[in-house]
């Protein structure tokens, strides 16, 4: 199975900035996509955005206004989401995600496995 852990959410003020990480287990890491995704209290989860296992493909929701980027080491088995200009409707859990057939998919439920999630708040 795979294994993905994010780390970097805490709190920040708005305008501040924040780089997510995720770090994942398994051998074809390079194969996978990854996304970001992130849910609020009383929504459904949301998605921000995708990168090909390459990292030569992207994909990003209309909310991020180029704010935010993904980017991927396959080196070192991480993905990260910088997230820059936050403000405080970013506040939710932030989760990363592996799809292992490789597609840049923006559907939920088409990943494969799920990270434990990491609080991001932004106060005003």
């Amino acid at each position: 199975q795979v294994q993905l852990v994010e780390s970097g959410g805490g709190l920040v003020q708005a305008g501040g900035s924040l780089r997510l990480s995720c770090a994942a287990s398994g051998r074809a890491f390079s194969n996978y996509a990854m996304g970001w995704f992130r849910q609020a209290p009383g929504q459904e989860r949301e998605f921000i955005a995708v990168i090909s296992g390459s990292g030569g493909r992207t994909r990003y929701a209309d909310f991020v206004k180029g704010r935010f980027t993904i980017s991927r080491d396959n080196a070192k088995h991480t993905v990260y989401l910088q997230m820059n200009s936050l403000k405080p409707e970013d506040t939710a859990v932030y989760y990363c995600a592996a799809d292992l057939w490789g597609i840049t998919t923006t559907q939920a439920d088409q990943y494969d496995y799920w990270g434990q999630g990491t609080q991001v708040t932004v106060s005003s």
